[in-house]
């Protein structure tokens, strides 16, 4: 929306059509493999993510998006394509530095921030809604709210001594 203000700003680019994204995912897929335990899983997760952005390009364009996505993960597996991605206006898998196909970098550092708050963000209400269900009794039946007790429910015992 403000793409000329994001530039004249901060007047850097990056790899359009995906290739940013898919780089970041092969990456970190990579890195995967020296994780162990429940740490490895942000790092299992966050690459099917990041993928997002050129699957949804991919849909877009109309072409066969299993096929291409296949294809672009293939390129992108070893690391060394960082400029393969998707031509919008076709859908062909393009070095998008040859087509002149850029991002503003404040754009795409924004939303991986907002990509990682968010999942952050879920991770938390995950951990708050397991730990309430870790507090309930066996049987999965919710403890009951305490009751306070009132005037009538005292057993006719003086509340007040006169």
């Amino acid at each position: 929306m403000s793409v000329a203000r994001n530039i004249l700003n901060n007047p850097k680019l990056v790899p359009g059509g995906g290739a940013t994204e898919l780089t970041v995912s092969a990456t970190l897929k990579q890195n995967s493999s020296s994780v162990q335990g429940s740490e490895k899983w942000p790092y299992e997760a966050a690459p099917l993510a990041f993928e997002a952005i050129p699957r949804t390009l991919t849909q877009n364009c109309g072409v066969n998006v299993i096929r291409t996505m296949t294809a672009l993960q293939g390129k992108h597996a070893n690391g060394e394509n960082a400029w393969i991605g998707i031509d919008g206006n076709t859908g062909v898998i393009t070095d998008v530095k040859e087509k002149k196909i850029w991002d503003a970098y404040n754009v795409e550092a924004q939303t991986f921030k907002t990509a990682i708050e968010a999942a952050c963000l879920l991770l938390r209400i995950d951990y708050i809604v397991s730990g309430m269900k870790k507090n309930q009794p066996p049987g999965g039946k919710a403890r009951s709210k305490p009751q306070v007790e009132t005037e009538g429910d005292a057993d006719n015992e003086q509340i007040i001594p006169e």
